[in-house]
C-alpha cells in the first residue's frame, strides 16, 4: 500500500473514531452558563434600581434562557427550576414598575443562586447584590425617558413635544413640533446633535431661538427620544 493512501487511511480512521471528552467538558459548559448569568444578574439590579424597566425585562429573559440551559445540566434539575420561579417573581415586579418589589424579589433570587451553589459543592461562590457598574460601556438609565422628559422641560415652552392635545407651548407662535422635525428630509441624529451644540441663536430671517446650555449627555438623551418619533420604515 502506498504511503499517501497509508495517511489517507489513517486520517479517516482518526475522524471516524468516537470522541472521548475530558471529565471536565459537561463543566466548562455548565461554568461558561454560570459566568453568563453573573453578568447578566449585576446588569438586572442596576437596570431595576434605575427604573429602566425594558432593559430590566430583556435580562430576565436571558437569565431565564440560560437557566433552562443550565438544569439539562445540572444532576439535580429542579434548582434550576426553583432559581426560576425566584425570577417568575422579580418579571412581576418590573410588569408593575415596583421598584420594593423589585429590590425584594432580586433579594429572593440571589439567595437561591447561593443556596444552589452551597449544595452543590460550591459554597466558596457567593453572588452579592453589585455593588458597582458590571460594563463600562453601557447606559443602565431609561436614555430614552430621560430624554423625553428633558425635552418637555426644556423645549416645551416653545415646541410641541408630542402629538398630544394638552402638549401645547406657552409661545406664540410656537416653534415647530418635534413630530414635524423629525419628518423633515433634511432631519438626522448628527445633524440634531451638531445644532444642539451649537449656539443655534439663529435658524433664518427673523427667527432666533435661545440655547438651552445642554450637556453631551443631556444631547444624547434627547436625540434618543427623537429617534423614537421618526416613523417606522415601510415593511
Amino acid at each position: 500500500m502506498r504511503p499517501v493512501t497509508l495517511l489517507l487511511l489513517s486520517i479517516a480512521l482518526t475522524l471516524s473514531a468516537p470522541s472521548f471528552g475530558a471529565p471536565g467538558d459537561v463543566s466548562a459548559t455548565l461554568s461558561e452558563l454560570m459566568n453568563r448569568l453573573q453578568l447578566q444578574h449585576a446588569k438586572l439590579w442596576f437596570a431595576g434600581k434605575l427604573n429602566n424597566w425594558a432593559l430590566a425585562s430583556y435580562e430576565v429573559q436571558q437569565i431565564d434562557t440560560n437557566l433552562e440551559a443550565t438544569g439539562k445540566l445540572l444532576a439535580d434539575p429542579s434548582r434550576a427550576r426553583r432559581a426560576k420561579e425566584k425570577l417568575q417573581a422579580v418579571r412581576e415586579a418590573l410588569q408593575s414598575k415596583n421598584l420594593p418589589a423589585f429590590t425584594t424579589s432580586y433579594a429572593g433570587l440571589t439567595n437561591e443562586c447561593n443556596d444552589c451553589h452551597r449544595t452543590s459543592g460550591f459554597a466558596a461562590i457567593t453572588i452579592q447584590t453589585p455593588l458597582t457598574l458590571p460594563v463600562p460601556n453601557q447606559l443602565f438609565v431609561d436614555q430614552v425617558a430621560e430624554g423625553r422628559a428633558l425635552a418637555h422641560a426644556t423645549c416645551g415652552t416653545c415646541h410641541i413635544v408630542a402629538d398630544a392635545t394638552s402638549d401645547m407651548p406657552t409661545v406664540r407662535p410656537s416653534a415647530p413640533a418635534f413630530p414635524e422635525i423629525v419628518n423633515r428630509p433634511s432631519f438626522s441624529a448628527d445633524g440634531l446633535r451638531q445644532f444642539l451644540t451649537s449656539s443655534h441663536r439663529r435658524l433664518g430671517p427673523d427667527q432666533a431661538m435661545s440655547n438651552p446650555r445642554l450637556s453631551e449627555y443631556q444631547i444624547e438623551a434627547i436625540v434618543a427620544y427623537l429617534d423614537t418619533l421618526k416613523p417606522a420604515p415601510p415593511r
